[in-house]
């Protein structure tokens, strides 16, 4: 036949559909518009989606949900 064992019985992996993704990372971003990659991607790991940070970021970029920087809360607080 020539194939090898492991390769018949190897289950081929479905590729994921990025939409569902696609959905909640906007879903976050419209309710948290200043939320980057990071807070985003701990709000999906909240809601159960374990996604790499390179998708998050790639599909962050691609479908123009970066966050706006203007009036942003500071992380270092009010001091001078």
């Amino acid at each position: 036949m020539g194939l090898s064992r492991t390769t018949f019985y190897d289950q081929p992996r479905s590729a994921a559909d990025d939409t569902a993704i696609v959905e909640a990372i906007t879903a976050i971003c419209n309710e948290f518009e200043h939320y980057g990659w990071r807070r985003v991607r701990a709000a999906l790991r909240h809601k159960g989606m374990i996604v790499n940070h390179k998708k998050i970021r790639r599909l962050m970029r691609e479908h123009d949900l970066q966050p706006s920087a203007e009036n942003a809360p500071s992380i270092h607080g009010d001091h001078g």
